[in-house]
């Protein structure tokens, strides 16, 4: 498998001379935070966090999305965290997207390189410490775990994207494929993060309209998206978030492969 490239943002400031106009768009069914709306002044500082800053792409929102939050976190050399989360109820998916660094999980030491995917239970105790000498970037989606009578937390799992085989959809030559990191009928999963993968041309055919709401980060290229019946151009480094039953679709033109993070809530009975 050809080693995959991912996108980061740097951050940085535009000049004075730049054009305010952009593809941001937030409606109430999707939002689209593109690229360049990524800056240093709108990065957030995380408690008990050293050297790091985050972009908040996704946040629990009443009458938007609502399950689950994300950050691009940057940490520079030296730095990181002992104490990451304080809440006790989080459980985590990391994704690294440049460099690299040591994550922790109950005692178990992880080098994370660029294509890293971690999956950290509710129920653990972890770390993270950038001991390179480069910055540290890297997806951090948060949701609240819902416990079943029954069914016990699902363990800590470290992968890489480069490691796993993308299953395709059918019909499609190979031209639509999903990267799932962890086998989607597990029950103990409430939450699936995985990469999705379309080759020049290839298509998603019908508006996908369903209950889980989505968190679409791009990896990688450029495509066509259908928004609530909204035409919505992206390309690498911009994200998109969905409200539960908005109708989508997207067309990959080329050319490149169009890859991107996609969340999604799983596996349970939605709250009455």
């Amino acid at each position: 498998m050809t080693k995959p490239t991912y996108y980061a943002p740097r951050g940085g400031h535009p000049p004075q001379t730049q054009l305010l106009t952009d593809r941001a768009t937030f409606t109430e069914s999707y939002a689209v935070i593109p690229k360049g709306t990524m800056r240093d002044i709108v990065t957030s500082n995380l408690p008990f966090w050293d050297k790091t800053r985050a972009w908040v792409l996704a946040r629990p929102l009443s009458g938007f999305a609502e399950t689950f939050s994300q950050y691009i976190v940057e940490v520079a050399p030296g730095g990181g965290s002992d104490k990451p989360d304080t809440d006790a109820e989080a459980q985590a998916v990391l994704f690294v997207v440049e460099g690299g660094a040591t994550l922790t999980i109950d005692g178990t030491s992880h080098t994370l390189s660029e294509g890293s995917y971690a999956y950290i239970p509710v129920t653990a105790e972890w770390s993270f410490k950038n001991d390179t000498d480069t910055a540290c970037r890297f997806h951090w989606i948060r949701k609240a775990y819902e416990w079943v009578d029954g069914i016990d937390a699902p363990p800590a799992l470290v992968t890489n994207d480069a490691d796993v085989e993308p299953n395709y959809m059918p019909d499609t030559n190979e031209a639509w494929g999903t990267t799932r990191f962890v086998d989607p009928s597990d029950m103990r999963h409430d939450m699936a993060v995985t990469i999705v993968t379309f080759q020049p041309g290839g298509v998603i055919p019908f508006l996908e309209t369903h209950v889980m709401e989505h968190g679409l980060y791009v990896l990688q290229g450029k495509a066509v998206y259908n928004l609530n019946n909204d035409w919505v151009e992206v390309e690498a480094g911009d994200f998109m978030w969905l409200r539960a039953f908005c109708p989508q679709a997207c067309y990959t033109g080329g050319p490149g492969p169009f890859r991107y993070l996609l969340y999604k809530d799983v596996n349970r009975h939605p709250g009455l």
